[in-house]
């Protein structure tokens, strides 16, 4: 078994290692970045070495870095974790020429099957069906859009070089192949530093089954069974189970044979997922399938699997990369239960799901029966626009599917965090939806469901508790902490209810709310014509803070309630479109326009990135670029302005 092992990367799959490593006796060296000074993965790690600054770019991607601090450390191997370097050959190399272990499959096998295109000859080739599209060499503008037309619309957008989701675009039709095809190759190239694309027919209705497979240098391959990851959002996966509902024996003796036939292709060592699409959104004997990739690294959902099986994965990487024999044959490894994995994000659906980035003032999981979670943040951690936004993942297993859902809901119901907006409330319509409860599922339900999962509303019972919670807040301390008419800050009188109006920014928005003073103390209501709040008790309230602001978990989703101050920064906005603000914080990748231009209403201006997620800004009425406040390369604050326009 290795003694020393370096973690090239960061958050909840840095804690995770550390804590199987420290089972196994394995010291464990940190690489930080100026950004996560302090993170819970630095503070558990035996060792910490600083790489660089914030950004991925100086920091969690410079290879370089990350051996020097193996060879200062002692390290004998390095383990990549997910994201970041996992995926990228050039680096396993260059660990391996320094002496040092690369904990996951050689460089051969993750450029044969990291490469998409290659990943699909080479399952082709072993009698494996494939996805129609385009995976060649020609990668200019106009010979893709002649593929594209080949093919026939929709067709699919993918970086080669990774997965994710980055660098992959959804094309309905022609006229928009052009825009998507020059955004993908962008991201493409600064996540994973290759601009290559393929193209693929879009599948009616697919499931998207993955199975788990482990290799080990002596020439034996298992797998571990498969994962229904349907449930995405813009090609991200949101929610991933084991085994996939409503599977057929034969289809997964067939799935399942493949995933391992294609590993075994290629020499395959440690842990890597071989994936497929299913059409139509049936997993019987006669559903039609296809190979689309094979990720060749330890996967997100990898818990899910762990929890049906019993067996600790990284465990299994450790042992593999020390040269020892898989733990277990294929005879052996055995499933039982259900296990359903959340991933919960700081970001806002109310608001097409945008990232919410700063301090987390509060964050608590619940200790359940059958619930695990796998978290790299704790109260007073920073969510940063520099890396993803991932909190935490609740993990539920239960005997059945229908006890995993109940064990996840409550899960879900008693987590609090607050500061950024989490997509909590979000993930629990989803596994509460019937047509996930009867395992009747697509890569399209979100996106069909998606104003019932995620209304653009706020509650009322949220700001009436916060508006309590302030002015409980600004009352007079002679009151003895208690509300009073007598401390407060405006004019009373002696008979009768007193009755006050007052404006509160509800998340950034004025609003007007009624204050009732009682002898029990205020009570607030909002006035005017409001979406209507659920009836009856919350499942959850809390209210978090003392003063201005207040945070105010409702039923999952997070209220942010707060005096309003004049800001004159704000006076040049009037509303109408004549300002292009920064939605998030992030950096600008793409500038669209130049200062004089003229723009007609929804024209690009600028593409702001953060979270691994491009955004892409548009103008909001027809003018002449009056100011242009940024250029390429530059980090903007939330609302930052980016340009103004006038009257052409």
């Amino acid at each position: 078994m290795l003694k020393k092992i370096l973690i090239a990367n960061r958050g909840e799959i840095a804690v995770r290692i550390i804590r199987t490593a420290r089972r196994l006796g394995v010291r464990t060296v940190a690489v930080v970045s100026e950004a996560d000074r302090g993170a819970p993965f630095a503070s558990m790690a035996d060792e910490v070495v600083e790489i660089g600054a914030g950004p991925a770019s100086e920091s969690y991607l410079r290879g370089d870095r990350i051996i020097a601090a193996a060879r200062q450390s002692g390290a004998e191997g390095i383990h990549p974790g997910y994201g970041f370097l996992a995926e990228n050959a050039d680096f396993a190399e260059a660990v391996g020429r320094d002496g040092i272990k690369f904990i996951g499959p050689s460089p051969d096998a993750m450029r044969r099957m990291g490469g998409k295109a290659e990943a699909k000859a080479i399952a082709a080739k072993a009698g494996v069906p494939v996805v129609p599209g385009y995976a060649g060499d020609s990668q200019g503008p106009k010979a893709l859009a002649r593929e594209a037309q080949r093919i026939g619309y929709p067709v699919m957008i993918k970086a080669v070089a990774g997965g994710g989701g980055r660098g992959m675009r959804l094309v309905e039709h022609a006229a928009g192949f052009a825009a998507a095809l020059e955004s993908a190759q962008r991201e493409a190239k600064a996540a994973f530093g290759d601009a290559r694309i393929l193209l693929e027919k879009v599948i009616d209705r697919p499931r998207h089954i993955e199975v788990q497979v482990f290799g080990d240098a002596h020439g034996n391959v298992v797998h571990l069974f498969e994962r229904d990851c349907s449930l995405q959002r813009r090609n991200q996966k949101v929610i991933e189970e084991a085994p996939a509902p409503g599977m057929s024996p034969e289809l997964r003796a067939r799935i399942t044979e493949a995933a391992v036939a294609c590993a075994r292709a290629v020499g395959y060592e440690g842990a890597g997922t071989v994936e497929f699409l299913v059409e139509r959104g049936m997993l019987s004997a006669q559903s039609p399938w296809y190979f689309i990739e094979m990720n060749t690294r330890l996967q997100v959902e990898h818990p899910v699997t762990e929890a049906i099986t019993g067996l600790d994965l990284v465990e299994w990487q450790l042992r593999v990369a020390s040269g020892e024999r898989l733990p277990l044959d294929q005879a052996q490894i055995k499933m039982s239960g259900h296990a359903i994995e959340a991933r919960l994000n700081a970001e806002d659906p109310a608001s097409g799901f945008l990232p919410s980035m700063g301090p987390i003032v509060v964050f608590e999981t619940p200790s359940q029966d059958g619930l695990r979670v796998d978290s790299g943040v704790a109260a007073g951690s920073v969510i940063s626009p520099f890396y993803d936004s991932m909190i935490a993942k609740l993990i539920a297993h239960g005997a059945d599917r229908p006890q995993a859902i109940a064990r996840l809901a409550q899960g879900l119901e008693e987590t609090v965090v607050a500061g950024p907006k989490t997509n909590a409330a979000f993930l629990h319509a989803l596994i509460t939806h019937p047509a996930f409860r009867r395992g009747e599922m697509d890569t399209g339900l979100i996106g069909r469901e998606l104003s019932a999962l995620a209304p653009a509303r706020f509650d009322a019972r949220a700001v009436g508790a916060g508006v309590v919670r302030m002015l409980v807040g600004d009352t007079n301390s002679s009151a003895g902490g208690r509300p009073s008419p007598w401390g407060a800050k405006d004019a009373f009188q002696l008979s009768g209810p007193r009755v006050e109006r007052r404006t509160v920014l509800v998340d950034g928005a004025a609003m007007q709310v009624e204050v009732r003073w009682t002898p029990h103390g205020p009570a607030a209501a909002l006035v005017g014509d409001h979406p209507p709040s659920p009836t009856g008790a919350a499942r959850m309230l809390r209210v978090v803070g003392d003063g201005n602001p207040v945070y105010v978990l409702c039923d999952m989703r997070q209220t942010v309630l707060g005096w309003p101050t004049f800001d004159a920064a704000g006076s040049e906005d009037a509303g109408d479109g004549s300002t292009v603000r920064a939605p998030i914080i992030g950096r600008v990748a793409k500038v669209f326009v130049a200062q004089g231009d003229t723009v007609a209403k929804g024209d690009r201006i600028a593409v702001v990135e953060a979270m691994k997620m491009e955004h892409v800004l548009h103008a909001g009425r027809a003018g002449r670029i009056d100011k242009l406040a940024v250029k390429e390369g530059d980090q903007v604050t939330l609302g930052a302005l980016i340009a103004a326009l006038v009257e052409a």
